[in-house]
């Protein structure tokens, strides 16, 4: 099972294998205090994207097109973490935007669920 969480939210046992899928590291977070088991920031929206989107809730739809498109082309590191998701009962995606509704984990969680069908 896949979910997403604020990396600014208190840790929890139930948040199992965390995955940080940021490609900056996030401020004000030491690395002890995050309590990540893997940091994959080149799972993270390409530099240009990332800087296009902004946040910008307007450019949300233009943003999950062009995300998509992206993690098409990362195969291996979408098929490590599949692989996490069939080795642990939770893995929590980690991601340091303000906007919970509007960011690139809630598209990589929906990219992963629909992988995760196919396989």
């Amino acid at each position: 099972m896949f979910q997403i969480k604020r990396i600014y939210e208190k840790l929890d046992k139930e948040d199992g294998f965390r995955v940080l899928v940021d490609r900056i590291w996030p401020r004000g977070v030491s690395k002890e205090e995050a309590k990540i088991d893997l940091w994959l920031k080149d799972m993270a929206p390409s530099t240009e994207l990332r800087k296009w989107f902004s946040h910008d809730p307007e450019r949300w739809n233009g943003f999950q097109r062009k995300y998509t498109q992206e993690l098409q082309g990362r195969t291996e590191l979408i098929i490590r973490l599949l692989a996490l998701g069939q080795t642990h009962k939770t893995v929590t995606l980690l991601y340091s935007a303000r906007d919970t509704d509007h960011n690139q984990a809630v598209v990589l969680m929906g990219f992963l669920k629909k992988q995760f069908k196919k396989h």
